[in-house]
């Protein structure tokens, strides 16, 4: 039995086993103003949840033997996977350490399958190796971790590419721990961009400026309000990225230079509008 447990929208646990869904807990996040733009839910339940997990693992195969593992379309204007798919194509970095489901951590210097494996996805808690998936990544040029175990270890990723001889090398974490390990791989010769994805509910430290590169606010009250004078860029006003680094601003500005209708302003940071997750915890 392959099992797979991923915190979705309204930061939901969501448990699919064998390509069927589970178990739902409680949303705790009532609103997303992104999956109501792009997929018209108004309000987050777990019906609403349940319906767009199904529609993931029929779409594209989530969490199964039929998983798409490539994209070359961007998904969003600057989520996470695209800011990381531009770097690459730009040689801003030279490979990513990522998270997906059905592989656990992935080195890839591919953008497309970045995009492919992170674009339409949340917080991938733990995951079970299907070998068709793995057979297919490792096709488009990722290396798997631990094909055996689809194991999430961001920092023994990161330590993995740097054995590959990787010199700047992007990875998602999700708490300050993790992005501290990280960083403490950086040596002269070799530069870590620490992006902090899934953010929801992260615990308040006044370090979280020191060690993340890029992060993203998604539902967080305390990244909206606690990041103010130290926040070097930003992109998006509804579920913002902040680059609190100039490699992150590097990365950002990078992003922007892909997309039309940019407009290039200096104001206080955070800058936000009305249309927020709501509540933000």
């Amino acid at each position: 039995m392959d099992r797979h447990v991923m915190e979705a929208l309204g930061k939901a646990r969501v448990v699919v086993e064998n390509g069927r869904v589970v178990e739902i807990t409680e949303p705790k996040i009532k609103y997303c103003p992104l999956f109501a733009k792009h997929r018209g839910i108004k309000e987050i339940t777990k019906e609403s949840i349940k319906e767009n997990i199904e529609f993931r693992i029929k779409d594209f195969g989530l969490f199964t033997k039929n998983r798409v593992v490539e994209e070359s379309r961007y998904i969003v204007p600057f989520g996470a996977s695209e800011i990381l798919m531009s770097a690459l194509k730009r040689k801003i970095i030279d490979a990513a350490v990522i998270v997906a489901d059905c592989a656990g951590t992935v080195i890839t210097a591919n953008p497309n399958l970045v995009q492919g494996l992170c674009g339409r996805i949340s917080g991938i808690i733990e995951t079970s190796p299907i070998l068709e998936v793995i057979k297919r990544i490792e096709k488009a040029g990722g290396i798997v971790l631990d094909k055996d175990t689809a194991k999430i270890n961001q920092f023994e990723g990161v330590k993995k590419a740097i054995e590959l001889g990787y010199k700047k090398i992007a990875v998602t974490v999700t708490n300050l721990e993790d992005a501290k390990r990280c960083k403490s791989l950086e040596n002269d010769n070799i530069k870590i961009l620490t992006f902090g994805v899934h953010t929801t509910g992260i615990e308040e430290n006044d370090e979280i400026a020191d060690y993340f590169d890029l992060i993203t606010a998604c539902a967080s009250k305390f990244l909206r309000e606690g990041l103010k004078g130290r926040i070097k860029a930003q992109i998006g006003k509804t579920i913002p990225i902040f680059a609190l680094s100039d490699f992150g601003k590097e990365v950002l500005l990078e992003r922007a230079k892909e997309l039309d209708n940019i407009l290039i302003t200096i104001e206080d940071l955070p800058a936000l509008n009305d249309n927020q997750p709501k509540p933000l915890i």
